[in-house]
């Protein structure tokens, strides 16, 4: 067999490779190394083929582990292929392949091995690993002591100096994945690395005055989103003896290229990782979110970060009087329409937060947009589609929006946007609105779902914030998106009586109220009969009174109650009773919503206050309840007010002729008589320790969408592999 293995399975076998691995030393000048990198290879583009490239060596990366303390031969190919890479720029300008090929191959064959090292050693140890040399066993020689920060080094050179041609796709590609690699110990450890010799090497000595440059190229690898060259775009040149690593098994194809080897097999089903339009784009995408989010070391902070957060635009000629020594200029344009075209990925809409929230140039860029359209419709679908993202990405989209509604302008502009055919949303046939309309919409939907399925405080919190920090700017509101914001708040004052009969009344088991609440949807469309109202209207009123006069000593001897019934002090209360303060919180927001939007643009929302009268009957009800007495004033105010003036204007009216009576209305209604509330404010703020959450996600992302790359899932203890 020898050099002409013809499967995965047989590479263990491999002449080459065993004598890597073996016990003997390999000197840097032998022929043996032209022969081991003499082959073609279609890199895996999927973690399936790197798992069975990972399993065809396994055996040749731990036996070179056992040996290579005594021969130093996987230092010596750092050092073939560090001199390869020396005629590299060179090379790719006077399109020179065999200098590229063979520096590739090598670099392909270092990561295969180190990211096997990865999972069987130390950081300490794989260190250790690249000062041995040809001595006595174990012994090392201090001038090889840098070779490690010298393979970073070049790495960081070869990503940015070496212009991206389809000759030189694959080696850039390969030296992203490098790193990536090098970096993967997080992966293996429960607890975040804080001190990790592998991290001080990147943010110190030679590397650090390339940050700036390499997240810049990153970046634009990530903008630019070139696809991967067609096989036979670069013709490499055949080996005559057929040696090498892999024997070419269609060596007489018409481009004169060999096809080494077919990973995944004809006919095999795509996996995601296959169907990344651009892989270099992706990998440098991954490896700028792992560096950004690195830990900042003792003494200095993260400086990937710093220049991710520094940046400018390449048309922004001001001065900072500090500059960041990491900070670079960069077209902006470029970046919002890769933005814009890329937020179906996870990794793609972490970006867009890490820049939103953290560069203030970025920010204020994307909010003087006036496409904004553009970005936010594709974030709008990631919520629209929550059933099917993982709740990750979902919190990043919903994070994203309420940092764009911080903003006035933009909760202005967003309803001067109008969108035509939605085909997306499904709910309703939506032929015209606005995109703040819209935004309201889904935004609504993503509660509803949060609160019938997963129950997240956070999420909801978050969801009511947005709509909360929009409210006093609402305009022209879309009847369908005004009727959800009265319904949805409807729906929640319908549930607040139902659990406080259950909670005050725990064995009075009122089968009218059970049915009616059973009988709503999840949308909460359904409207309760007359009978149930005049039932709800007669219950609020008396409860509600005996709620205003000893509101906390009842929930106490109530809660004494249903604990004592159940048996046991320690016993959690049922579900119902636990959901009322949550309920009550969001009924409070929703208020506060819906008083925002009267009391500062009531004359531009005439199909809100229609919405309002509508359910007039409801919102009556909660009038005297103790938590909601303030905050209803203007809202008793508003429908006393047009309900007069709609008895005034006669019976059967048609709709038209109610939203004329309303607007004409809304420019009557005296301003002095709505109370003024302070504005409606939300700021997103970062957890404390926003590591913990980021770095294991950032690490999902890795693992699950690399292009290429496979870790065995029983070694992974950063996160589990349902998270997400």
């Amino acid at each position: 067999m020898g050099a002409n293995s013809s499967t995965i399975k047989e590479l263990s076998e491999n002449e080459y490779l065993k004598k890597l691995s073996g016990t003997d030393s390999i000197s840097e000048n032998e022929p043996f190394w032209n022969q081991l990198l003499s082959f073609t290879l279609s890199t895996p583009t999927n973690s399936a083929d790197s798992k069975l490239l990972e399993e065809g060596t396994l055996s040749i990366c731990k036996s070179l582990i056992e040996n290579n303390p005594r021969t130093g031969n996987l230092g010596a190919l750092i050092r073939v292929f560090l001199s390869r890479t020396k005629e590299l720029k060179i090379s790719a300008e006077c399109q020179n392949q065999l200098f590229i090929w063979q520096a590739h191959n090598a670099l392909f064959i270092i990561c295969c091995l180190i990211k096997v090292f990865t999972s069987q050693v130390s950081e300490e140890e794989l260190l250790l690993h690249f000062t041995y040399r040809a001595t006595d066993p174990g012994n090392y020689e201090s001038d090889t002591e840098d070779l490690f920060e010298e393979l970073l080094f070049c790495l960081i050179q070869l990503i940015v100096e070496i212009p991206l041609l389809d000759l030189t796709y694959s080696i850039l590609l390969e030296a992203v994945t490098a790193l990536i690699v090098l970096l993967s110990y997080q992966l293996f450890h429960k607890d975040i690395l804080h001190e990790s010799p592998i991290h001080k090497h990147l943010m110190n000595g030679r590397c650090l005055p390339y940050t700036s440059r390499l997240v810049k190229t990153l970046l634009y690898n990530f903008i630019r989103q070139e696809k991967s060259p067609p096989p036979g775009s670069h013709i490499f040149p055949q080996q005559q003896d057929g040696g090498g690593l892999l024997y070419g098994l269609a060596s007489g194809v018409a481009s004169g290229i060999w096809t080494v080897l077919t990973l995944g097999g004809v006919g095999s089903k795509p996996t995601p990782q296959q169907e990344q339009s651009s892989p270099l784009a992706n990998q440098s995408l991954l490896l700028l979110l792992v560096l950004s989010n690195l830990t900042d070391s003792p003494d200095c902070p993260n400086p990937f970060r710093q220049s991710v957060t520094f940046f400018k635009n390449t048309q922004d000629s001001s001065v900072s009087p500090t500059p960041n020594p990491h900070s670079f200029q960069i077209n902006f344009n470029s970046l919002y329409t890769s933005l814009c075209e890329q937020q179906k990925s996870d990794q793609a809409t972490l970006l867009l937060y890490t820049l939103l929230h953290q560069n203030s140039n970025v920010r204020t860029y994307v909010l003087a947009r006036s496409d904004m359209e553009n970005l936010v419709l594709p974030i709008l679908e990631i919520l629209y589609h929550v059933e099917e993202r993982n709740s990750h990405h979902v919190y990043m989209a919903l994070i994203i929006l309420l940092i764009l509604t911080e903003d006035d302008g933009f909760n202005r502009s967003i309803h001067e946007v109008i969108l035509k055919n939605i085909t997306w949303y499904t709910e309703r046939v939506l032929t015209e609105i606005s995109l703040g309309s819209l935004l309201i919409l889904v935004v609504i939907r993503t509660i509803q779902f949060n609160m019938t399925r997963t129950r997240d405080k956070y999420l909801h919190t978050n969801c009511l914030a947005a709509l909360a920090n929009m409210s006093a700017q609402f305009r022209s509101l879309h009847q369908y998106a005004a009727q959800r914001i009265i319904s949805y708040a409807c729906r929640h004052l319908r549930r607040y009586l139902y659990v406080l009969d259950k909670l005050y009344f725990p064995h009075s088991h009122c089968s009218t109220l059970h049915h009616c609440f059973s009988a709503l949807s999840d949308n909460g469309e359904e409207l309760l009969s007359l009978t149930c109202s005049h039932i709800l209207r007669s219950y609020a009123s008396s409860l509600f009174s005996l709620l205003s006069k000893k509101h906390n000593k009842v929930l106490e001897q109530a809660t004494q109650s249903l604990r004592g019934s159940l048996g046991s002090d320690e016993s959690p209360l049922p579900d119902y009773a636990q959901d009322l303060n949550v309920i009550e919180e969001v009924i409070r927001m929703m208020l506060e919503i819906i008083n925002s939007c009267l009391t500062n643009s009531l004359h531009h929302n005439p199909n809100m206050v229609y919405a309002l009268l509508y359910k007039r009957e409801l919102f009556e009800q909660f009038r005297s309840h103790p938590s909601f007495q303030d905050i209803m004033q203007n809202i008793d105010m508003v429908i006393s007010f047009f309900s007069l003036r709609l008895e005034q204007a006669g019976a059967d009216l048609s709709v038209e002729r109610v939203l004329e009576v309303i607007k004409q209305g809304a420019v009557a209604l005296p301003k002095d008589r709505l109370r003024k509330f302070p504005e409606l404010k939300f700021k997103y703020v970062e957890e404390e320790q926003p590591e913990e959450f980021f770095i294991p996600y950032v690490w999902s992302l890795v693992y699950h969408s690399g292009v290429g790359l496979y870790w065995n899932p029983q070694d992974v203890q950063l996160f589990t592999m349902d998270s997400g």
